[in-house]
């Protein structure tokens, strides 16, 4: 059933991943299930990787009741001894690193190196939420009322529905799960029906670390299929938080569906993000920036740079050195570490590319680096594109859209910086931001309220690569979530506030009185 390279079918064999699994699973065994055949292709060479069963909702049943018996179990667990779990999970990983990179790149094409990295990010957050399980703190506050006391505490919520994309497909889960982890939640994720074998791989790594500590089934749980099982967790009432990491449309109808029940959505949607390159800009520094930002796994990442807001006075010494840069990018086998730019997803990302780079043309885009499908020896997939540049005014249609593909536009803008900053905010995501100055009341007004309107602000680095210490997320329509670090745990616990009385009356509260 595999068709692949000998070296895929090693690194498959060395993550416990078989031809042909269920696309269900409960936490030990994968489920007998009888759903459509998903068949995933790399986009690297064109070649099938395994195939897996979609699971039915009758397999989903399955799993969601498993999920909801462990968690009592579960959130009965200290804390302390949740991340112990955690840390034993970070050290599989750790294991498993070099295997689990290459499947993450092979399976959706990134860099073997961002394959790496994105495994790396899983085995730091899961560090993160080992010292966070001695840190779920709550809060104590004054009574009005003598002989009282009052504190907040934070409880598990139950079962978290994580729906992941194709373009990180092993780090956003871990995001999730580290921390609801931790939190004595349990969960369930659905992974992207593009990336499902390394989705497979990470089950059968929590499945060894969690038999290992007689955790039982149902704390990590797994659904594959398409929208049709996203349609069945966003509105399943036992499932009161639904993290949805995705397109902006996606997330719409995620979180129209979630809050109709009133339940809780943690979406993180799509980015339309810019660097403002000011006067003062090192370019030393705005080149890498800008480039690894725009071309960066191809430019699937939701915090790829795709807008360069440039100076009139600089414009022309930007324009010349991004677009020289350009002229050294090496494309193809995001395997082969000489590459600098793989393959996009599949075709249908191919067609997306193509058509966006038409219409910005037919509004008026003079492209600077031609775009085109490769093809040829070693881009036998159909998959690999050109990343292209284009002039464009910020108002064009096209370029208020996200495109998920390596198209950079450049923008001028005159006069001061509050012109760049309105440019930048006037789209309709909010994710990541940044400007490259050495201008201090410059770098801090662009900090300000005034300033960039989204979750990520950065100077004199581009627009991706988040370290997983502070809270990742975006406004408007990146959708407002937290994930990751700083207090992000928060979203995934109930907070209650207490009163304990410990006298022998019973005063109300603002002095009211109410005698028999």
């Amino acid at each position: 059933m595999i068709e692949t390279t000998t070296e895929m079918q090693q690194v498959l064999k060395d993550l416990g991943i078989k031809p042909v699994n269920s696309g269900a699973s409960t936490g030990a065994d994968f489920l007998n299930t009888k759903g459509e055949v998903f068949s995933s292709f790399s986009p690297v060479d064109g070649k099938l990787i395994a195939t897996v069963n979609s699971a039915t909702a009758q397999d989903y049943e399955l799993v969601v009741k498993k999920a909801e018996e462990a968690f009592i179990y579960w959130r009965t667990l200290p804390a302390p001894r949740r991340g112990e779990i955690v840390r034993q999970l970070a050290e599989k990983i750790r294991f498993y690193k070099e295997p689990l990179g290459r499947l993450v790149s092979y399976e959706m094409g990134k860099s073997l190196q961002e394959g790496l990295g994105e495994v790396q990010e899983m085995i730091d957050i899961c560090d993160f939420a080992v010292g966070l399980s001695r840190q779920l703190y709550g809060l104590t506050m004054h009574s009005e009322r003598p002989g009282h006391r009052m504190y907040e505490q934070y409880h598990p919520l139950g079962i978290v529905g994580i729906i992941s994309a194709f373009n990180f497909p092993v780090a956003v889960w871990n995001w999730n799960t580290a921390l609801a982890w931790v939190c004595g939640d349990v969960c369930i994720w659905k992974p992207s029906e593009k990336t499902p074998i390394t989705a497979l791989a990470c089950q059968h790594i929590t499945n060894e670390v969690f038999a290992a500590n007689n955790v039982p089934e149902g704390v990590s749980g797994l659904i594959i299929g398409g929208a049709e099982i996203g349609k069945l967790m966003a509105n399943d009432k036992r499932l009161p938080l639904i993290s949805a990491t995705g397109s902006t449309r996606m997330g719409k109808s995620v979180g129209a569906a979630v809050g109709e029940r009133l339940g809780r959505s943690l979406l993180e949607l799509g980015g339309n993000n810019a660097i403002i390159i000011a006067p003062s800009a090192d370019l030393k520094m705005v080149v890498p920036g800008a480039v690894f930002g725009a071309v960066g796994t191809a430019g699937q990442r939701c915090t790829s740079t795709r807008r360069l807001i440039i100076h009139e006075s600089v414009y022309d010494k930007i324009r010349d050195a991004v677009t020289g840069a350009y002229k050294q990018l090496r494309i193809g086998d995001p395997l082969d570490q000489a590459n600098h730019v793989g393959p996009l997803i599949d075709t249908d990302a191919v067609n997306a590319y193509l058509a966006s780079i038409e219409a910005a043309k037919k509004e008026g885009g003079k492209v600077l680096v031609e775009g085109g499908v490769l093809k040829g020896a070693g881009y036998e997939s159909g998959c690999y594109v050109k990343p292209c540049i284009i002039e464009a005014e910020n108002h064009f249609a096209i370029v208020q859209h996200e495109t998920f593909a390596p198209i950079l536009y450049l923008i001028k803008y005159n006069g001061g910086l509050e012109n760049a900053i309105k440019l930048q905010n006037a789209v309709p995501q909010g994710l990541s931001s940044a400007i490259m100055t050495n201008d201090l009341k410059e770098s801090e007004a662009f900090l300000s309220s005034a300033g960039s309107d989204c979750g990520i602000a950065n100077v004199n680095i581009g627009t991706s690569g988040a370290e997983i210490g502070g809270a990742f997320g975006g406004e408007k329509e990146t959708g407002g979530g937290r994930e990751s670090g700083s207090d992000a745990w928060k979203v995934y616990m109930r907070r209650q506030t207490n009163t304990i009385n410990y006298t022998d009356s019973l005063p109300l509260a603002q002095g009211i009185k109410f005698d028999l």
